[in-house]
């Protein structure tokens, strides 16, 4: 490990009854491979764990904070503010990136793959804060670091339906509609990640990534709009 745990507790405030816990959930699958006897799991489970979780208490921080907003919004609003790209800026406002116990290989991933591994760490940083201290801590420590993030979304309208918007924009520009490919799937029954393709005609107009296609496809379309200026 680049640096001690230990920091990484100190930095923030924790303090785990078990520090294994918390090693775990920044351990890849990849290192284990290469550090066999030298940890005893990598953190795919915490994170299974730690996605729920986080869905949980967003899903409640959003309904009661907006009161006014029917379903489908609140479900945009949530899509928007636990996804992959959210979590790992989180992750490294927190300096998880000096933490992650990953092979060679993974190691030399840059870009979206690393936030892909930033991400998924913490979501398994709050399944291992809920499985050490419980619920209660798991929330304030999400409230603390992740909710922030609520009001830029909002100001910045990133809940939107960016495949919709994507369509009307496209068929305006150049009387099309994109369609959606998928170019790579990777990981477990359990935790896919997918990366997606958006193209006007045969033009690539952007990549994006997800838990399942339809998030890839959402990640994709607002990546579109971004590069587009739209």
């Amino acid at each position: 490990m680049q640096k001690d745990i230990q920091a990484f507790q100190n930095t923030l405030g924790l303090s785990f009854n078990d520090p294994l816990l918390l090693r775990q959930a920044f351990t890849h699958r990849s290192y284990l491979n290469e550090h066999r006897g030298e940890v005893e799991g990598h953190n795919e489970r915490l994170e299974f764990l730690g996605d729920a979780v986080l869905e949980l208490i967003s899903t409640h921080f959003l309904y009661e904070k907006f009161p006014q907003k029917h379903e489908g919004e609140l479900t945009a609003l949530r899509a928007a503010l636990v996804n992959a790209i959210i979590c790992a800026e989180v992750a490294q406002s927190l300096g998880m990136n000096d933490y992650l116990l990953l092979s060679r290989g993974e190691s030399k991933d840059t870009g979206r793959a690393r936030n892909i591994l930033l991400a998924n760490a913490f979501e398994a940083l709050v399944g291992a804060l809920y499985l050490d201290q419980g619920y209660d801590a798991a929330r304030e420590f999400i409230e603390k670091h992740l909710f922030p993030k609520i009001d830029e979304i909002v100001h910045k309208k990133l809940w939107r339906d960016s495949k919709s918007t994507l369509q009307e924009k496209v068929q305006d520009a150049e009387g099309v509609t994109p369609s959606y490919s998928v170019l790579k799937e990777t990981g477990p029954d359990h935790d896919k990640q997918f990366v997606v393709g958006v193209y006007a005609n045969s033009t690539l107009l952007a990549q994006g990534t997800g838990k399942s296609k339809q998030e890839a496809e959402q990640d994709a379309a607002t990546r579109a709009l971004e590069e587009k200026g739209w």
